[in-house]
């Protein structure tokens, strides 16, 4: 039986009458009002009944066709094509973003105290756009041919000799894998090492992202305590003498923003070495030290090769490439080609061209020098103005990182004020949802790359009249 169809046509339209016509129809399957297997009019016969040319219907039909809405079955007609069964209203799942009180709008320019994105007006983006057009012309005339699943050995070559230079890390390209993000080295690391089931050292607090990829691998989180000379390798053992991994960030410890000691770093290391466990080191910031130089990388005191390396471009680049690097123990990189090879491949090779270009005409270094003293100077401006602001009703720390660490009173519900001062176009982040065990204190992260001076006074008041709310 041919379906009634109910189609509007407007030809005072802009949209072409094949367009509308297909619209209709397609909106009336995706509704559920034309169920599968429904048989529909010969475009023939619709065109007689809207009064239009039959080539009109056909276009439309055949561009639903094309995308599966209907199928055509010859002198059987034209019936609506069996769909996923249209779920109601109040079943549709809800998009709601991942970690929301952590990332509060993907995709969108970041809001003022957002943490972990790079200055938006002050990156280099002519000369940026020039790096990538090139890099663009040259992925187009490579050779056509399976890339190198470890990252292009350019940027390998040149990640090897910038950490050499700024980490004092001593490894060669063969070491070096070019990765998704921290997130691509993470997954590596766990699927190369057969990591699943096992335990894992987690700082406290630390990074919720990172936690979570660990718990959802299979692994046991273990929260060892970070004092200020970092992670407490003694509370460490106490708790998890044979774990198998522990995942540190020895540079700036986040959130805290404290280095981890060297005293730790070599009690580090030898449990690692006694206990044959491994070592994730999250290198951030890399050298991104806004207070002097920074302190070498961890990896440039590991002998014994269980020391992990991993680094990113997010935070010194842009968080949109995606583009990470691993740096692996010689003894093990051979495996650790297999899985990328199988499993994780390294991304764009416009990308890789272009990041190695960047790094190898200086500009990468010379963009640092710049951010280190601008996020310097934006750090001050904050904690002036929050010093003014709040006049000494809450403790307000200078973090070694890129953020400024505020404490709240007891009972304050950190993550209740974040979410409430999105619609203000500010986007602090709790502290709470970094810790794993209850924490002893609440406070707010607040992000310095992309502070407006125009705006900051306003921003601070407005921040500090939803904390003093809070406390009602």
């Amino acid at each position: 039986m041919t379906a009634p169809l109910r189609i509007q046509i407007d030809r005072s339209a802009k949209a072409p009458l094949a367009l509308q016509i297909h619209a209709a129809i397609r909106d009336a399957i995706r509704e559920g009002q034309l169920a599968g297997g429904a048989r529909l009019p010969s475009w023939r016969d619709l065109a007689a009944q809207l009064g239009i040319a039959r080539g009109t219907v056909r276009a439309a039909y055949e561009r639903l066709s094309d995308e599966q809405w209907i199928l055509s079955q010859g002198a059987a007609g034209t019936h609506v094509a069996d769909r996923m069964p249209v779920l109601a209203a109040a079943e549709q799942p809800k998009d709601r973003p991942p970690f929301p009180e952590l990332f509060p709008d993907f995709e969108n320019a970041p809001l003022a105290f957002q943490m972990g994105v790079p200055a938006q007006d002050a990156f280099p983006f002519t000369l940026w756009s020039r790096v990538m057009v090139r890099a663009a012309r040259k992925a187009a005339v490579a050779p056509v041919g399976y890339p190198d699943p470890r990252g292009h050995p350019d940027l390998r070559r040149e990640i090897a000799a910038y950490l050499a230079i700024a980490r004092g890390i001593r490894c060669t390209p063969a070491q070096v894998l070019v990765t998704n993000g921290f997130a691509g080295s993470l997954g590596l690391i766990i699927r190369t090492l057969r990591l699943e089931g096992r335990s894992a050292w987690f700082e406290e607090p630390g990074f919720p992202l990172t936690r979570s990829a660990l718990q959802l691998a299979g692994m046991t989180t273990i929260p060892v305590p970070v004092d200020g000379e970092g992670l407490s390798v003694t509370e460490g053992i106490r708790r998890a003498p044979k774990a198998a991994l522990a995942v540190v960030t020895p540079g700036q410890q986040a959130p805290l923003g404290v280095t981890l000691s060297l005293a730790r770093r070599l009690a580090l290391l030898g449990w690692a070495r006694q206990a044959g466990a491994w070592i994730v080191e999250d290198d951030y910031l890399s050298e991104l030290q806004l207070k002097g130089r920074a302190a070498p990388a961890l990896a440039s005191l590991d002998q014994d090769g269980c020391v992990l390396h991993a680094g990113s471009f997010s935070k010194t680049i842009s968080p949109a490439l995606r583009l990470g690097f691993l740096v692996v123990p010689a003894a093990v990189a051979e495996a650790f080609g297999t899985i990328a090879a199988c499993l994780a491949p390294a991304p764009s090779a416009a990308l890789q061209h272009a990041v190695a270009s960047f790094l190898a005409e200086g500009h990468y270094l010379r963009h640092l020098r710049r951010m280190k003293r601008l996020y310097s100077a934006r750090r001050e401006l904050l904690l002036q103005q929050l010093q003014e602001t709040a006049e000494g009703a809450f403790a307000i720390h200078a973090t070694g990182g890129l953020s400024v660490r505020m404490e709240l009173p007891p009972g304050t519900d950190d993550i209740d004020i974040a979410l409430r001062a999105l619609p203000f176009g500010i986007a602090p982040v709790p502290l709470s949802p970094w810790y794993a065990e209850p924490p002893e204190r609440r406070g707010l992260l607040l992000g310095i790359t992309n502070l407006a001076e125009r705006r900051i006074a306003a921003d601070c008041a407005r921040l500090i009249e939803l904390v003093r709310l809070d406390g009602r």
